[in-house]
């Protein structure tokens, strides 16, 4: 005898258990958020730093010690 379950049926089974997944794991899935958020702000700060005229070394320090 073989067991048949509709696709409705299934496709309500697989969302409750991604949502059970996701409410046991919630540390979990709010670190890979935390992540991914900071990989993407990253990216962007390189990108545009790549976009932007170099500074010297000098600029540099003479801006960190107007700041302290």
């Amino acid at each position: 005898m073989s067991a048949s379950i509709d696709e409705a049926k299934l496709k309500e089974l697989l969302k409750s258990a991604v949502v059970e997944v996701l409410e046991e794991r919630r540390e979990l899935v709010k670190e890979i958020v935390e992540e991914a958020i900071e990989e993407i702000a990253l990216t962007r700060a390189i990108n545009e730093g790549l976009a932007t005229e170099a500074s010297s070394r000098q600029e540099v320090f003479a801006l960190l010690d107007s700041t302290s």
